[in-house]
């Protein structure tokens, strides 16, 4: 069995972003020679998310909407967490919700995704370096 590991870096300039990372992904599993296996991408950060979904603009916008209002950024005094002189404490809930890491089977040298789906990186506080973990084992 073979591993393979490599870090995708992102400077986010907004406070929140959804990235379409599957081509970084796809890059990863060729760099590898993986034909048989799984995949594993791991948002490295505790306000950051990894996920499956279409890559349609309007639903990132009511992703977007929508973790807003389950967990609004203002007013920054209703997180207890915030009390540490943080800002964030929406961003830990809305990558709760969201999700640490995706797991994708590799089959013949390729991610075995459905048809419409696509991986994405999404940061909920942004404006600053940030990373994804890849991590690919199989044979």
């Amino acid at each position: 069995m073979k591993a393979y590991r490599k870090e995708l870096f992102f400077d986010v300039s907004t406070r929140r972003a959804f990235i379409h990372i599957t081509h970084q992904v796809d890059e990863c599993l060729i760099e590898s020679g993986i034909q048989e296996g799984f995949c594993l991408v791991n948002a490295m950060h505790i306000t950051a998310s990894v996920f499956i979904n279409d890559n349609e603009p309007g639903l990132h916008q009511d992703y977007e909407e929508w973790l807003e209002r389950l967990a609004p950024h203002e007013p920054i005094s209703q997180y207890r967490h915030n009390r540490t002189g943080e800002d964030n404490g929406d961003a830990h809930l809305k990558r709760q919700v969201m999700g640490r890491e995706v797991v994708v089977a590799v089959t013949e040298g390729r991610l075995d995704l459905g048809t419409w789906e696509r991986i994405f990186y999404g940061e909920f506080d942004g404006k600053r370096r940030k990373r994804v973990l890849v991590k690919i084992i199989g044979e």
